[in-house]
């Protein structure tokens, strides 16, 4: 028996219990947070845009470029590889992957960043 289950009610608590009462030895189980939403990715996407075209302390970077530096400055580690092209290109952590909370701070890094730089904002800000 495989499979995931998002806590949501008692009887989805409930399922996951049986699931791990019939569970062969050797299986796996982990309980963690969850990842952030499709909102949140939404809005980061058009941060990011809106940080590029601005072009913040003369920086023209895409908002890939942007993605990586706001990751790195909010302590998440870059490695880079070298590309077929030479250049180096940023691998080894995924935005997908960061909690609800820790995506929350890292657009509130980047409203800080942008709202410091004079960035005009597509949407509102979010309310915490």
């Amino acid at each position: 028996m495989k499979g995931s289950i998002k806590l949501v009610s008692d009887y989805h608590r409930q399922r996951a219990i049986d699931m791990v009462r019939s569970a062969p030895d050797g299986y796996h189980v982990s309980v963690k947070e969850p990842t952030r939403n499709l909102d949140q990715n939404a809005r980061l996407w058009a941060m990011l845009s809106d940080v590029s075209k601005h072009e913040p302390e003369g920086r023209k970077l895409t908002p890939d470029d942007w993605k990586v530096l706001f990751m790195h400055a909010c302590g998440w580690e870059c490695q880079f590889l070298e590309g077929l092209d030479g250049r180096p290109f940023p691998v080894g952590f995924r935005s997908s992957r960061l909690t609800k909370k820790q995506f929350a701070n890292l657009i509130e890094f980047i409203y800080e960043y942008g709202n410091r730089h004079g960035v005009r904002w597509s949407k509102p800000e979010p309310e915490y």
